[in-house]
């Protein structure tokens, strides 16, 4: 009886550990600490050497998303959170984007350059904040994998509220390039368009690793707890479905843009998916000196300019009547 005790003790002990360390696995990756609202004057924006050269492009951008005429909207997603988003009109029925932003950030932060850009395209743009950011509810970030559901609730939405001719464009930057990409391997109302794919990964799993190994973790080891705590504690598997599963079903148009010195997310994902991607309809644009979310502010010309033509040479019919 003692050996059996003892047997019994140590499945206990490493169950225990098991489990704990899943936990604590599940908080550092999945939980996030909500970003407080930033105030008037405040400007909540992404810090390193690479993002201060753009800080004045950016303070515009966000001072932009505030002061501009814009229409609050809200969705409640399957499992019952309320996600919050702000709709801007360039111009009644003309087509719109639906911009969705990355892993611990929010729509103004990550997404007021793309008012700009949208409305230099012809395009109306709805900015949404994702689960556990910004004004939406939720506690914790799934990598895109409940976040792609979320996204085609804002389609249908976009749908009901603006009618059922309008043309979408679903946009994701990071994180919500992987979202917006799932979804997009799912069945999608008829309305959607096209996908802009911004430095998105590859797949929940390369990306988590990635990470992993740039922390000194082993990275098989670290990526099966991080999945196992969202499997125990968040109800969802992060390994279930990924951006690089979703090239293989996708059917709408899709252009990727990457910055080439991205040192997050590397291009060479980028790459991947669109080789991967079985839609003819497809293009890639590499920003030369871009890094992590910087495409558009280093490479504003070419990147409206790419987008024009992905429009024009799909007849894709996404670009609208632009002001003079």
């Amino acid at each position: 009886m003692t050996a059996f005790w003892w047997i019994f003790g140590i499945i206990l002990f490493i169950l225990a550990l098991v489990f704990g360390i899943a936990f604590w696995a599940y908080g550092f990756v999945f939980k996030i600490e909500r970003r407080p609202i930033a105030k008037e004057g405040e400007y909540d924006l992404p810090v390193g050497d690479i993002y201060d050269v753009y800080r004045e492009d950016m303070i515009k951008w966000v001072d932009m998303a505030r002061h501009y005429p814009h229409e609050n909207v809200e969705i409640t997603s399957r499992d019952g959170l309320t996600l919050r988003g702000k709709y801007y009109e360039y111009k009644k029925g003309a087509p719109m984007e639906i911009l969705i932003h990355g892993y611990k950030g929010n729509s103004e932060r990550d997404l007021s350059g793309g008012i700009e850009r949208c409305f230099k395209l012809g395009r109306n743009a709805m900015l949404v904040d994702q689960r556990a950011a910004g004004r939406s509810e939720g506690n914790a970030s799934t990598f895109g994998i409940l976040e792609m559901h979320d996204c085609i609730e804002w389609i249908n939405f976009a749908v009901s509220r603006f009618g059922s001719d309008i043309k979408i464009g679903i946009t994701g930057v990071s994180m919500g390039a992987a979202t917006v990409m799932m979804a997009a391997g799912q069945e999608l109302p008829e309305n959607v368009k096209f996908v802009l794919a911004d430095c998105g990964y590859s797949s929940p799993e390369e990306i988590i690793k990635k990470v992993g190994r740039e922390l000194g973790l082993p990275k098989n080891i670290a990526y099966f707890f991080v999945r196992l705590g969202g499997m125990l504690f968040g109800a969802f598997d992060v390994g279930s479905y990924s951006p690089m599963q979703a090239m293989k079903t996708i059917k709408t148009p899709i252009i990727f843009v990457h910055g080439d010195t991205d040192a997050f997310v590397p291009f060479s994902m980028s790459e991947r998916l669109y080789n991967e991607c079985t839609c003819e309809k497809k293009r890639i644009l590499a920003i030369k000196g871009a890094g992590h979310g910087l495409a558009y502010p280093v490479g504003r010309d070419e990147y409206i300019e790419e987008l024009r033509k992905f429009d024009s040479d799909f007849g894709i019919g996404c670009v609208g009547e632009t002001k003079q």
